[in-house]
C-alpha cells in the first residue's frame, strides 16, 4: 500500500484506535466500531459515544465513570500489540534511531524483526522516501511483524521488504553491495553476519547490535575488530527511571525500566582504509570462541515461544491488520503524511 499513514489529529471516527484511561488510571486500547460497547468490570463506554469526539476528550461509561480518549501513540501500541517475540523497548528503539542516525531517505537493513515495533520506528524515521529491508528466520514472526505494522499504519507500506531467511543467505539478493545506510540486528549470534554486513554498507555507514548478555557484547565488539572493516564499537545500555512529582511530593518512582540490552554501534571504514591504532594500557584480552560459547544463549539454549503460541499471536495480528485496511478503505483519506495510532486491546 503506497503511503500508508494514519491520521494523527481530527475527530475519532469508526476504525480508529482510540485509548481510554479509566478511574483507577488503567490504559485500554479498542478500535472503533458503530454499535459496539466497550465492556469492563465498572459498566461499558459505547464506541458511539467516541465517534466524533475531539482527541483528548473525556466521555461517560454507562453508568457514569468518566474515561480519558486519546489517540494512542507509536509507544503505546508497541507496549500493547501481539507479540510472537520479545519487542525492543521504546527505550531502547529511540537510541538506535538516534545512534545509528536513522535518516528520511535512508535505505536500512534489520534482522531480525521479531514482532515488528522496531520495522514501525524505523519507517516513521525513514519516511516515505527511504527503504527498509527486514529479515526474518522464522516464518510465524514474520507475519505477526506484517500484521502489527499493518494494523497501526491501515497497510502495509511499499517502502518495506520482509524475507524469511537466514541473514547472511538472503542479503546479497536483497541489496546491492555498498548501498545500505544503516544496518541493525537483533538476533543470538550477531558475529556471523559481520562479513556480508561490512559488505551490504556504503562507507561511513553505520551498524548497530543490539544484545542481550555480556558474553555476547564481548564476542561482537571482537569479531567486528577482527574485520578491520569498521571503526572500533561503542557499547551502552540505556536505562529509565521515572519521577513522581506532586507539589511538593517529588522523589523516584519505586520501578523503573533498568536493563534491556546492550547497544553496539561501529562505522564501515572506506575501501582499504586502515584504522589508526589507539595508544592503551597493556591488557588481557586475549580469548578464544570456546571461552565465551558455553555461556551464549546459543548453548545455554534460546527461549522460545510454542508454535500454538506462535499461531494464536499471528491470528490476533493479522485480525488487526484486517480491521485496519478495511477502515482505511472505507473512511476518509488520511490527513497526514505521518503514521499514528495504535492497536489491540490489552
Amino acid at each position: 500500500m503506497s503511503g500508508a499513514v494514519r491520521r494523527q489529529s481530527g475527530p475519532f471516527r469508526a476504525g480508529d484506535k482510540v485509548q481510554l484511561t479509566g478511574p483507577k488510571g488503567r490504559l485500554n486500547t479498542i478500535a472503533l466500531e458503530p454499535g459496539k460497547i466497550f465492556h469492563t468490570h465498572r459498566g461499558g463506554v459505547e464506541h458511539d459515544v467516541v465517534i466524533g469526539q475531539p482527541d483528548g476528550s473525556v466521555v461517560l461509561g454507562t453508568t457514569g465513570e468518566e474515561y480519558l480518549a486519546l489517540r494512542p501513540l507509536l509507544n503505546d501500541f508497541v507496549m500493547s500489540m501481539p507479540r510472537g517475540a520479545a519487542i525492543i523497548y521504546p527505550k531502547d528503539a529511540a537510541q538506535i534511531v538516534a545512534f545509528g542516525d536513522i535518516f528520511p531517505g535512508a535505505t536500512v537493513v534489520e534482522a531480525g524483526v521479531g514482532s515488528g515495533a522496531l520495522s514501525l520506528w524505523l519507517l516513521r524515521a525513514i519516511g516515505p522516501a527511504g527503504r527498509l529491508h527486514s529479515f526474518e528466520r522464522r516464518d510465524e514472526f514474520a507475519q505477526v511483524a506484517r500484521g502489527n505494522v499493518t494494523s497501526f499504519l491501515g497497510g502495509e507500506p511499499d517502502n518495506w521488504t520482509v524475507t524469511v531467511g537466514d541473514l547472511v543467505e538472503e542479503l546479497p539478493g536483497v541489496v546491492t553491495p555498498g548501498e545500505v545506510d544503516r544496518v541493525i540486528l537483533d538476533m543470538l549470534a550477531p558475529w556471523e553476519c559481520i562479513d556480508e554486513v561490512a559488505e551490504a554498507l556504503t562507507p561511513g555507514g553505520v551498524l548497530v547490535c543490539y544484545i542481550a548478555t555480556v558474553t555476547q557484547l564481548s564476542r561482537v565488539a571482537e569479531a567486528i575488530r577482527r574485520t578491520g572493516l569498521f571503526t572500533d564499537p561503542d557499547s551502552s545500555e540505556t536505562m529509565v527511571r521515572g519521577w513522581h512529582v506532586e507539589g511538593l511530593a517529588v522523589r523516584p518512582d519505586h520501578r523503573m525500566v533498568a536493563h534491556t540490552g546492550f547497544l553496539m554501534t561501529a562505522r564501515r571504514l572506506a575501501p582499504g582504509a586502515i584504522l589508526p591504532q589507539l595508544k592503551r594500557r597493556a591488557s588481557k584480552t586475549d580469548f578464544a570462541d570456546e571461552d565465551v560459547e558455553a555461556w551464549t544463549p546459543g548453548s545455554l539454549g534460546e527461549r522460545t515461544a510454542t508454535d500454538k503460541r506462535l499461531r494464536k499471536t499471528a491470528r490476533a495480528a493479522q485480525a488487526g491488520a484486517e480491521f485496519a485496511v478495511a477502515a482505511e478503505a472505507d473512511g476518509a483519506a488520511p490527513s497526514s503524511d505521518q503514521p499514528d495510532a495504535a492497536a489491540s486491546a490489552t
